[in-house]
């Protein structure tokens, strides 16, 4: 391949802006040197996105029939969307639909997938006192047999992260989980902040879509929120305007230097669809939002570039709300040494944004995708 110069565009290397150009040869980025010239016309050079909560894309959800090949695909439709890697998550289901997807997991991980960060896994250990859209019939405690498939899937993917709820799972199964590399994550829970304090103890170190189906801050017990934001762990957050009020969120990057965007992103992303079936549920997507038929949220109408944008117009730094969307969420991953930044050496995944944070192009490798 040909070396190539960006040029016109200020590069942001996922920390910090820094002098351009940019070289890339052989799909990776290099040092300074000679190349064609890539004129971008303004805007910023920014690494490729990474996505940590991503339920489906292209009219199909991630469930129990996914196959190697469609998450390949999936991971292709998000690229286009700026997120060029990807966790594909599994919500709530049946055992037999779990040990599916983490079949397909393992065989896109053996292809090399180009996007294919790994596995989230929502649920089924959750609280059904916060279930939000999950089915409750599908919701049970981690048995002995569910936590030899998830430390047979640690083994078998890039990253696994699993969202579990305090209440149904014990502290000897997070540290198991934690130790395997699993990045364990708190969510869909109402526990105390003591109870989360303890799960946090025992090893894990994320909490998911904050704020969105857990116990809030309260007075005299802060609940997972206020453990989120006081405890060294990582959160992600839905940025889309709809999931967090604007305030909520500059309270929380006030408090937290640990945050990053996820999209939540659901069936109807990168199509037309007006709606589409959860567990045999309806989804409805109307003005930006998808719920079930009563009203409740369902996952999120929302690409990473899109919830970018909503942070800038909330004043947050460029820097930070740029890094929410690539070296955090590496970091959350423990994959900071290979994904999410722009350096020499690293894959030239990259994303040329308009100054609020609009999608123009997408590299990935090198070549062009969007």
């Amino acid at each position: 391949m040909t070396a190539q110069v960006f040029i016109g565009a200020r590069v942001f290397d996922g920390l910090q802006f820094g002098p351009g150009p940019l070289r890339v040869a052989d799909g990776v980025v290099t040092g300074p040197g000679e190349g064609s010239a890539v004129r971008l016309d303004g805007g910023l050079l920014v690494p490729g996105f990474l996505d940590l909560q991503v339920n489906g894309a292209g009219g199909r959800m991630v469930d129990g029939t996914c196959t190697a090949d469609w998450l390949a695909e999936m991971c292709a439709v998000h690229a286009r969307l700026g997120a060029t890697g990807i966790l594909p998550t599994l919500i709530t289901d049946t055992a037999e639909a779990t040990a599916a997807v983490i079949a397909a997991g393992a065989e896109a991980a053996r292809r090399q997938v180009p996007g294919f960060l790994g596995l989230h896994l929502e649920g089924p250990h959750l609280d059904p006192r916060r279930k939000g859209a999950h089915d409750p019939a599908l919701i049970r405690p981690m048995t002995e047999d569910d936590l030899t498939l998830l430390l047979k899937a640690a083994r078998q993917l890039p990253s696994l992260m699993v969202t579990l709820a305090p209440s149904s799972v014990t502290a000897e199964q997070i540290g198991r989980l934690a130790a395997a590399g699993v990045v364990v994550s708190l969510g869909h829970s109402d526990c105390t902040h003591g109870e989360a304090q303890a799960a946090i103890a025992a090893g894990a170190s994320c909490v998911t879509h904050l704020f969105n189906a857990m116990s809030q801050l309260g007075n005299r017990d802060p609940g997972l929120v206020g453990a989120a934001l006081t405890a060294p762990v990582h959160a992600g957050l839905i940025a889309d305007g709809i999931h967090v009020a604007p305030e909520t969120i500059r309270i929380a990057m006030a408090a937290s230097d640990r945050l990053f965007l996820v999209s939540d992103a659901m069936a109807a992303a990168g199509s037309a669809l007006t709606e589409f079936t959860l567990n045999g549920r309806r989804i409805l997507r109307r003005d930006g939002r998808l719920t079930l038929e009563d009203g409740t949220l369902a996952g999120a109408d929302l690409t990473l570039p899109q919830a970018v944008t909503v942070m800038l117009r909330l004043g947050t730094p460029p820097e930070v709300a740029l890094a929410m969307a690539t070296s955090r969420p590496a970091a959350c991953l423990r994959r900071g040494d290979s994904l999410g930044r722009l350096l020499p050496g690293r894959a030239a995944d990259m994303l040329h944004l308009a100054d609020d944070g609009r999608l123009l192009a997408v590299w990935r490798g090198g070549e062009r995708l969007a």
